[in-house]
């Protein structure tokens, strides 16, 4: 079956003081967005990937991508205003005859080959997969206008949402066209949530941390350094 992923990298730099893209925060000097890169280009699952990225940076991308050697397979499309948006714009400069569509987030650069590699298996026998982890804090639900404690939700039943995610082609461009209102969604999946269909889930990995603000990065540099935290 063939494969494409997207990685989305339009992400705002803000939290780092940056009019910079997370994706382009450059850690042991080189963009978070690249690490992700190289772990997908490494699989023989993945024909090929899309990497969407915002207009006013488009250029510096794609030499990136050029001096990372990369270039054949790697097809930089501009994004849109939100997430939903950008993934909209990448999944339509996927190719028709693609099977199945993996998204990654730029900003999550230590996604392991092995779930990579797993979850596309995984897709093969169902409609949909999210990659997650279960929670290992206590969690409340808030009243946030009183900040009162509402109740304690079950922590056994709760997954922190990772990517990659990963759908059957069509069925995610069906959610695309049919689900009017995606502006409150915050993942890919949800969409498909929206159709009524059911996305199986595939125990991920808790160093597959998604780089928000800079203290992510001391977590990230801890990773790579292969220090304990």
């Amino acid at each position: 079956m063939k494969t494409q992923a997207i990685i989305p990298t339009a992400g705002s730099g803000s939290r780092f003081n940056s009019t910079l893209p997370k994706s382009l925060v450059t850690v042991r000097g080189k963009p978070l967005f690249v690490y992700a890169l190289e772990v997908l280009k490494k699989s023989p699952l993945i024909d090929s990937v899309v990497l969407v990225v915002p207009q006013e940076h488009h250029e510096t991308f794609e030499k990136i991508v050029e001096q990372s050697g990369f270039t054949q397979e790697v097809k930089i499309v501009n994004g849109g205003a939100t997430r939903c948006d950008s993934v909209g714009c990448g999944l339509e400069a996927t190719d028709a005859d693609t099977d199945i569509v993996l998204i990654h987030d730029g900003a999550r650069p230590l996604i392991g080959l092995d779930v990579v590699e797993a979850s596309i298996k995984l897709c093969a026998q169902k409609e949909a997969v999210v990659v997650a982890v279960p929670v290992t804090s206590t969690i409340k639900k808030i009243d946030t206008q009183n900040m009162l404690v509402q109740e304690t939700l079950a922590r056994e039943e709760l997954w922190e949402i990772q990517t990659p995610q990963v759908f059957k082609r069509e069925i995610l461009r069906r959610a695309y066209v049919e689900v009017k209102n995606k502006n409150d969604l915050t993942d890919d999946a949800s969409l498909v949530e929206r159709l009524g269909m059911g996305i199986s889930v595939l125990k991920g990995d808790y160093r597959n941390i998604k780089v928000t603000t800079p203290e992510d990065l001391f977590v990230l540099e801890s990773f790579l350094s292969g220090e304990r935290i």
